[in-house]
């Protein structure tokens, strides 16, 4: 398996970003893909053709703090025509509640029920672990002050600059990486490297697109600190199965066919999305591939989605 040894550049692109995809693509999942994409206008266009719409946040609905300026009138036309509008997000640093709140300042109205977060993904899985080894857990957490920590179903520790912290978890948890740097990369490096343990992913991103630039997520961070012999990996979120799963279970089983996933990166949203048999939907405006030409990136990938569309 390929991983990261380097610590980032100064400033990611969307060649950097699909490089450093691409070397993880042997631990992403398989799946098959239309021969040649459809060009649609925006969501509205296809409205008669899916009855479920799985959107992804960043750069589908917003690029950092701002909304995409065609994305609330889309939602709600869609919403209004009786489509099932459902957020599918990697953002893990937040309790669903925070982010509802978010895409409300946005401009969006979604019910709680519909916003799927990889965060919800993890917890399902720690709530899976065997009840002995659950209360001898101390979890160490990547995260941020806003995290709400006490939210998790086990004892943690937020992570930062003491490597007493990191020493004293019996495994780690990565929600977000918005207060991680080198200095507690390293710390937690050194404490892996000492004393193997598990890493649970709660956001498979390498970066995330936002208004002047890129920045770096989970995923990156841990597929970094994979090579220490020992250490295992466990990711929730697109492109793997256990995020589309949990949104599943709000479908009322929609026919695979009527479900369009809708997102801006290859290897996350379009891999993820037809992996799990659903339609596909990339956007190009916005989020990792605005201001490039897309057909480059999918014709070295081979990840086709079923259609492109400039803004959602």
């Amino acid at each position: 398996m390929t991983y990261f040894q380097t610590p980032p550049p100064k400033k990611a692109d969307a060649q950097w970003a699909f490089d450093h995809y691409q070397a993880i693509r042997p631990i992403l999942p398989s799946a098959v893909f239309p021969k040649t994409s459809i060009k649609a206008t925006g969501l509205t266009d296809l409205a008669n053709d899916f009855d479920v719409f799985l959107l992804d946040a960043y750069g589908v609905l917003n690029v950092g703090h701002e909304s995409i300026e065609s994305a609330p009138k889309a939602v709600r036309t869609l919403q209004q025509a009786g489509k099932k509008v459902m957020v599918l997000t990697n953002g893990a640093t937040v309790p669903v509640t925070e982010s509802q709140k978010k895409f409300a300042k946005l401009g969006f109205d979604f019910a709680l029920e519909d916003i799927i977060a990889s965060r919800n993904a993890l917890f399902k899985g720690l709530a899976e672990i065997p009840q002995e080894q659950k209360q001898k857990a101390i979890w160490g957490v990547m995260g941020s002050p806003n995290s709400q920590l006490d939210t998790l179903p086990q004892t943690t520790l937020a992570l930062a600059d003491d490597q007493e912290a990191y020493d004293r978890a019996t495994g780690f948890i990565f929600l977000g990486a918005i207060h991680w740097n080198e200095h507690r990369q390293a710390l937690l490096h050194k404490s892996l490297t000492n004393k193997p343990r598990e890493i649970w992913v709660g956001n498979p991103d390498l970066v995330a697109p936002y208004e002047k630039a890129f920045s770096f997520e989970p995923g990156y961070f841990a597929h970094r600190l994979g090579k220490i012999e020992g250490v295992k990996l466990h990711f929730y979120g697109k492109p793997f199965a256990n995020v589309f799963e949990l949104a599943s279970l709000n479908l009322n089983e929609v026919a695979k066919h009527r479900i369009l996933m809708v997102g801006d990166t290859l290897h996350t949203d379009i891999l993820g999305g037809a992996a799990f048999g659903v339609k596909t939907a990339l956007v190009t405006g916005h989020g990792l591939f605005a201001n490039e030409s897309v057909a480059p990136f999918i014709q070295k990938a081979g990840i086709v989605p079923d259609y492109i569309m400039t803004s959602p």
